[in-house]
């Protein structure tokens, strides 16, 4: 009888391991960490040479710098959530910018969101972001005077259009906000920048002479109290995937009618269907990333942050040689996102959606 006990207690100690580890390998993807919550939680960039991997929504980049929290002619908000990191050429831009934009009667740059300092998907709010190579600037002037880190987390951007007309409040729109949108497309370097349809259409009916610079100009969901300035992928980072060229038109013709007829702005069929960033995992982004997260970092934030100069600062790591990340070649068959999915092809009409579809009010 005891030999039987022994014998059945055997077995079911086997049975219950066989079912814990059945119950592992049945775990779905989605078990797998979260890409957002790997990136989210990098506090500074990597040590190594700037180079960005992917899609503008689907992959990271290595050897970022920051901006200052406070220049001559800039601030940057909500501090809090660490997105001031970028490529050094677009925060080497972005100060330029605010420059150029004070000689042209702009009070300063009130700067949103540019990267987490390893790029990567964000924790919450954009699609995009992701190889350092996106930049929010605020359409409010910056004040003359230096905003407190509480003010720089609780002020609100000024709300540029009408949301029911979709038309810019003629009140608040002034032939500076028009130049600030002329001197940053005006950089090579920027392959677009995204408004609201509204703030296009204004443009479009008010802008006289040369209007060659409307065709950066792109019309999309949101950007209604800031533009969303993209440049191009820079020498050094083979495997950066680059979005389809604007067209040669201005954009003012019938793709900008459609944003004021009934169709954009329908309710969203599945207003509950996760967002991409919420299903990446590792395995959906350039197999580089891991590298970037696994890369040594600089020794202090301070030690990352671009300061100005011709060239762009050096990110001094804490370990004399810091190791390169590994070069490979981009596959063909990696997935980029579509307005719908993380894991589609990418799409034929080059416009990233930084956010979705707003809901039926």
């Amino acid at each position: 009888m005891k030999s039987s006990t022994r014998s059945l207690g055997a077995r079911n100690a086997v049975l219950a391991v066989v079912l814990v580890l059945a119950g592992l390998a049945a775990q779905p993807a989605a078990a797998e960490e979260r890409a957002k919550d790997l990136f989210g939680a990098e506090k500074l960039p990597t040590a190594t040479d700037p180079q960005s991997f992917g899609f503008y929504s689907k992959g990271c980049f290595a050897g970022g710098v920051a901006i200052p929290m406070d220049g001559p002619t800039w601030q940057v908000m909500r501090p809090s959530r660490n997105r001031r990191w970028g490529h050094p050429a677009m925060i080497a831009l972005i100060e330029k910018l605010s420059r150029d934009a004070v000689a042209d009667g702009w009070p300063g740059l009130l700067i949103g969101d540019i990267a987490q300092p390893r790029g990567g998907p964000m924790t919450s709010g954009h699609a995009s972001h992701q190889i350092g190579l996106d930049a929010d600037i605020w359409l409010t002037p910056m004040p003359d005077r230096p905003l407190s880190m509480a003010q720089r987390e609780s002020m609100s951007a000024t709300l540029m259009v009408d949301e029911k007309t979709h038309l810019v409040k003629d009140a608040l729109w002034t032939p500076q906000h028009t130049a600030l949108l002329k001197r940053a497309a005006s950089y090579p370097q920027v392959e677009r920048i995204l408004v609201n349809p509204g703030i296009k259409k204004k443009l479009c009916d008010t802008v006289k002479g040369d209007r060659s610079w409307l065709r950066k100009i792109r019309p999309f969901w949101g950007h209604d109290y800031h533009f969303h300035m993209r440049i191009g992928c820079q020498p050094g980072s083979p495997t950066c995937k680059a979005q389809e060229a604007t067209p040669d038109d201005d954009g003012c013709g019938k793709p900008l009618s459609w944003w004021f007829t009934q169709e954009p702005w329908r309710p969203n069929t599945n207003p509950d269907a996760p967002k991409a960033r919420d299903l990446m995992t590792m395995a959906s982004l350039p197999k580089e990333c891991r590298a970037v997260l696994d890369a040594p970092g600089p020794a202090s934030a301070e030690v990352a942050t671009y300061h100005g100069g011709a060239e762009p600062v050096a990110v001094a790591g804490p370990e004399p040689e810091a190791p390169s990340l590994p070069a490979t070649t981009a596959s063909s068959t990696a997935g980029l996102p579509s307005a719908a999915s993380a894991f589609t092809a990418t799409p034929e009409v080059g416009v990233p959606v930084p956010r979705p579809r707003p809901p039926a009010k």
